[in-house]
């Protein structure tokens, strides 16, 4: 998908599942163009780095080792730590070369969760990612309440052509639900807004059993943190929590995660979902990722659509806010009208 904005977007985004990371191993990873190496140390804590040695470009993650709070290069032994700086060589332990510094991006675990910040420059972060279960207070139920996301209610879809903004836009567009999703009821979006780096919006289902229009049998309360991604809540019939997050890998390309808590049948206090629970929330919830795939994998960003009275403020009001979040200029140059 051609887009007239950078895929190097700023802000906080999903990398994968705290339980993919173990403690004691390096993973490689690949997200913005950038080869980067994640590791978990023996104290339990989580680093990611630019993943190419200093030394002779060795990549840390396919081979590397962890050795306390440091990750070893497996070409030459050359030990780096969790600020990026290089800590020991073996074959002149009294002399690190202190010059010498990897990237490091600050790394932030929740329920599972794992999210990396991303500044096209390096910079820190400049703000703090949203708590999933402090969001929506009004619903006091927290992770307790809940079955485990991962992995039973958890999907990556990697490599898909689809940029961030691209997932954003669906919080002004909820006409796609009856297409798309398949929806009974055409939901109708109820209120939005935004609020300095998140936006925020409520979707209502008609209630068909009555006769009051405004009487709405299911609501989706959604808050974006920046362009990494949602999270949601539904209130009414079901009440399940949800994280849906695309995340750049290179120009053209990004990876998905989606992950649901599904409130515990009452009593039931494991971590895993029954069999029964499992089975149709996998095959009711789950699958919309896919739904909304079947149109974005051939989808032609349109600079200036034409859109219908009904949802051409929010719409354009959403593409501006998204503006804040592009600190470097497109690769390619913008696309001309369509």
């Amino acid at each position: 998908m051609k887009v007239p904005f950078t895929w190097k977007v700023t802000g906080w985004f999903m990398i994968g599942w705290s339980p993919e990371f173990e403690v004691g191993k390096t993973r490689a990873l690949h997200y913005f163009g950038e080869d980067l190496v994640a590791y978990r140390d023996e104290s339990g804590e989580l680093h990611v780095m630019e993943a190419h040695c200093k030394h002779l470009g060795a990549h840390l993650g396919h081979g590397g080792k962890v050795v306390e709070d440091r990750v070893e290069c497996p070409f030459h032994g050359w030990q780096w730590g969790p600020d990026g700086c290089n800590k020991f060589i073996p074959y002149q332990p009294d002399r690190p070369n202190k010059a010498l510094r990897l990237r490091v991006y600050p790394v932030l675990e929740q329920y599972g969760c794992v999210f990396l910040w991303h500044h096209p420059d390096g910079a820190e972060p400049g703000w703090q990612m949203p708590d999933i279960f402090g969001k929506f207070p009004q619903f006091a139920t927290g992770p307790e309440g809940y079955y485990r996301a991962y992995p039973e209610f958890s999907r990556r879809l990697s490599g898909e052509p689809v940029h961030p903004q691209i997932v954003a836009e669906n919080a002004a567009d909820s006409a796609h639900f009856q297409y798309v999703h398949h929806a009974t009821v055409t939901p109708r979006l109820l209120e939005w807004k935004m609020t300095d780096r998140e936006w925020h919006f409520v979707a209502g289902f008609p209630d068909v059993n009555s006769d009051d229009p405004d009487q709405m049998a299911l609501r989706f309360h959604s808050h974006l943190f920046g362009l990494g991604g949602a999270i949601s809540i539904f209130e009414g019939v079901q009440q399940h929590r949800l994280i849906f997050t695309c995340t750049p890998v290179d120009e053209g390309r990004s990876d998905l995660f989606y992950s649901i808590w599904w409130p515990r049948v009452p009593g039931d206090e494991s971590e895993a979902p029954p069999e029964d629970v499992r089975a149709r929330v996998e095959e009711q919830f789950l699958s919309t990722v896919e739904d909304d795939l079947g149109i974005w994998r051939y989808q032609r960003y349109v600079e200036h659509p034409a859109l219908s009275k009904v949802d051409a403020k929010p719409f354009m009001t959403l593409r501006k806010w998204a503006t804040q979040f592009y600190d470097t200029p497109p690769a390619e140059p913008a696309l001309s009208s369509r």
